[in-house]
């Protein structure tokens, strides 16, 4: 473990000036902070006592003191939460020259010094940047030991198209040799890093071919063995499925694929697998449903002004019977332990995943990142439209999971048709990738106080802490150096506090007065 905890505060420095500040800005709730309340220190150079975020790179770096969040990832549609968000991120960036080098978003700059140029100009003069950059990613592996040590390794992953027949016959995938032979060279740097056990692919074009190759590649790259299951599809344009590829060294097939063909068809499939050496079970549900975008021909798929685009009701369709499938499913293959992962192109408070919520499963990018968890960015804006959902059995066998934040943060300009052949920008979506320990139930510890202003914690050293409020915003972060620490000043009533340590997640809700 403790190679996991070194992960989660590594640091690059990026910049070996160090410039002194007479004036140090405090911000007391990154939250609603608005670069208005840089007024007063006009013409000044001052430094930041929180950590900035790159929030955008599009014209300019733009950064704020939190990530922006698409309003239907944070909040259900149409709530005062959801209309909060939407305020908020209306006016919270400025914009930062002077930051030299390529920067990708999500960067955390942690003691930003800047001279204020005006209320939305920052000028860059120091600063450390901390996480998410090529060179921290390079040296990283998916994190997803939180709650114990995984014995197998599940990734959903949308390949943006993967094609190895039909180029140039659609308006999406590569369409000529050079761009798929670099779209494949780009996908296997990732597919060898992340090495899972089974991979759950969507966007792959029909067909055996496109499965076939991978899973070639895979066995080529990793020396172990993997193959992929057939199901009888013949390539035709350039029309993708869902499709699953595995490692025979670990996991066997168990029964027959299952296929669900409501909504869109040929992107819903279920498959059991038995870990060999423990001769447990789980069901893998991959998914891709209806897209964000098109032309809707029922009424319900219209836009209905909520901020969840077009096609809701298909995919709120496609979750119902998803969800039925399940139920069904688990009869068919004799077990309960259900994993449902996939591009659901819906964001994490948006209908489709709260009919699977309320159905009783459990979104596992809330359950282990809350607020902060992402694989996707679209105008700027971070959210997950790639999911982890288990069911009750489940999840007390997951040990973790990530969002593996390769593409999403990327530049589109470093795709396969560029030059550029590492991992990065492979797809435009981010692999995200489960943990399980099958046959051992993992349980949280939850042995934290509040005594006289401290957070107390047994046995927590060298880790990691986040501090959430009442509506799972994150408010505070920072690395466990004992095993007491203070609380922000400003935090107060009811909140929840995770902290990562020693392989585990200890979470607790508390009541700060």
């Amino acid at each position: 473990m403790k190679c996991h905890l070194v992960l989660l505060v590594i640091s690059v420095v990026m910049s070996v000036s160090t410039v002194f500040a007479d004036t140090v800005v405090h911000i007391g709730d990154p939250e609603i902070w608005s670069p208005s309340q840089l007024s007063s220190y006009k013409g000044q150079t001052v430094k930041f006592d929180v950590p900035f975020y790159i929030c955008s790179v599009k014209g300019g770096i733009f950064v704020a003191p939190r990530r922006l969040f698409s309003p239907t990832n944070q909040a259900i549609p149409l709530s005062d939460e959801y209309n909060t968000v939407i305020s908020l991120n209306s006016n919270a960036t400025v914009s930062l020259s002077g930051l030299s080098g390529y920067h990708r978003t999500g960067e955390r700059i942690d003691n930003l010094t800047v001279t204020v140029s005006s209320t939305s100009s920052l000028q860059y003069k120091s600063g450390t940047i901390s996480s998410n950059t090529r060179e921290i990613l390079s040296k990283q592996h998916p994190t997803v030991d939180l709650r114990g040590k995984h014995t197998l390794l599940v990734c959903a992953f949308n390949l943006q198209y993967y094609l190895v027949e039909n180029l140039g016959s659609g308006s999406q995938g590569p369409t000529t040799t050079e761009y798929q032979r670099r779209q494949h060279t780009k996908i296997m740097e990732a597919l060898k890093r992340i090495k899972a056990d089974v991979f759950g692919f969507v966007e792959v074009e029909q067909g055996q071919g496109a499965l076939k190759k991978l899973a070639e590649s895979l066995s080529k790259e990793t020396r172990r063995h993997y193959t992929w299951i057939d199901d009888g599809m013949s390539a035709n344009g350039t029309f993708t499925k869902s499709g699953y590829v595995y490692c025979t060294e670990t996991v066997e097939p168990v029964g027959s694929m299952r296929n669900n063909e409501t909504g869109v068809r040929n992107r819903k499939k279920m498959q059991a697998f038995k870990e060999l050496e423990t001769g447990e079970v789980f069901i893998f549900s991959l998914n891709h449903f209806k897209a964000k975008s098109g032309t809707p021909k029922v009424d319900g798929d219209q836009d209905q002004g909520d901020g969840q685009g077009i096609f809701n009701q298909s995919r709120k369709e496609e979750a119902s019977s998803v969800l039925s499938d399940c139920q069904t499913s688990s009869n068919f293959y004799g077990d309960e332990d259900i994993l449902i992962m996939g591009d659901l192109n819906a964001y994490g408070k948006e209908d489709p995943i709260r009919i699977l919520t309320d159905g009783g499963m459990t979104d596992l990018h809330r359950y282990f990142h809350r607020d902060t968890s992402y694989s996707y960015v679209f105008n700027n804006l971070a959210g997950y439209l790639d999911h982890a959902l288990a069911s009750e059995s489940m999840l007390k066998q997951v040990t973790g999971m990530q969002a593996y934040h390769i593409n999403s943060d990327e530049d589109r300009s470093y795709s396969y048709t560029s030059s550029d052949e590492t991992m990065f920008r492979c797809s435009d979506h981010d692999p995200v990738i489960v943990g399980l320990c099958l046959g051992t139930e993992v349980i949280h510890d939850s042995e934290v106080e509040v005594e006289n202003g401290l957070i107390v914690i047994k046995d927590a050293e060298d880790g990691y802490y986040r501090l959430y409020n009442s509506m799972g915003l994150l408010v505070y972060e920072g690395r466990i150096t004992s095993s007491y620490f203070a609380l922000p000043q400003s935090m107060h009533g009811i909140c929840i506090i995770n902290i990562y340590t020693k392989g585990e997640v200890k979470q607790k809700k508390l009541m700060i007065l």
